[in-house]
């Protein structure tokens, strides 16, 4: 499904990973104080509120961080891949793990003790700086997927995480684009600051137009036409509201009954 860590990644945006960042010598330096460990898909890496005690950097596979809320909500706050460092955050704050990560396939990766990556760091000024850079480059991203999706109802948000996995996590197969990573419809919904249920009624609408094919964890886009004309709001005549988006005005991006408060970024903007 994912090819191992290569520095093929282009310019430097929020979505080039840890590694891709640094230099031979300092990348070299880093993997070797740690030990590797590979998980099965669907173990847990790292879990939100536990205490750190070590980084992740991943070699191989894919994952996902989440976060739940006091009352159960889970949202999808990022997918993680190879090249990519978890665990960060709190190995630098001191502070327990903010997110839980998951691997959405077999994922191997280096652990490095919270101790040892700290002390590399405050010999490493490059370093220092390439994970500055990340961390902005992410803040940034996150600020204009937030300013972006304010103005979205909650149906174009979904038209435009689907357009977003399909570009980053998209294969061309005889049907269509299929998502590289199979994600359930809670994460979809918390990627997007709606219920599931909601989530639900759109893929049906979206099957009804022939736009995706769903089945448990897998999601084909067969007309992205479609979903780029929803995520830039449709044109009257060119296709009715979904059943969940009637009381809403679009133009006022006035909550829906069923949607959430306060959307999340852009997949791919926290280190737990």
């Amino acid at each position: 499904m994912t090819a191992a860590y290569s520095l093929s990644d282009g310019g430097l945006d929020d979505r080039v990973p840890f590694l891709a960042r640094l230099e031979g010598e300092d990348r070299s330096a880093l993997l070797a104080l740690g030990r590797e460990m590979t998980f099965a898909p669907r173990a847990v890496i790292l879990r939100q509120h536990e205490p750190s005690s070590h980084v992740l950097i991943i070699v191989r596979g894919w994952t996902k961080v989440t976060a739940s809320a006091p009352n159960g909500y889970e949202a999808l706050l990022a997918l993680r891949g190879p090249g990519d460092i978890v665990g960060e955050a709190s190995a630098l704050t001191g502070r327990s793990r903010s997110a839980t990560v998951t691997a959405l396939e077999a994922v191997g990766t280096v652990a490095v003790e919270r101790e040892r990556f700290t002390e590399f760091l405050s010999g490493s000024p490059a370093v220092c700086f390439a994970l500055l850079g990340l961390t902005s480059d992410r803040t940034r991203a996150a600020d204009r997927r937030r300013l972006e999706f304010a103005s979205m109802s909650v149906r174009e948000r979904l038209a435009a995480l689907l357009l977003e996995l399909a570009r980053t996590h998209g294969r061309r197969t005889e049907e269509g684009i299929e998502l590289s990573v199979g994600l359930s419809k809670q994460e979809l919904a918390g990627s997007v600051g709606a219920s599931r249920e909601m989530v639900q009624r759109l893929l049906k609408e979206l099957r009804d137009r022939e736009a995706v094919s769903t089945g448990r964890r897998a999601l084909v886009i067969m007309r992205p036409d479609v979903l780029r004309r929803i995520a830039r709001s449709e044109r009257p005549g060119e296709a009715g509201p979904l059943p969940a988006q009637q009381g809403m005005s679009a133009q006022q991006g006035a909550p829906q009954r069923d949607a959430l408060p306060d959307p999340p970024g852009q997949i791919g903007q926290i280190g737990a």
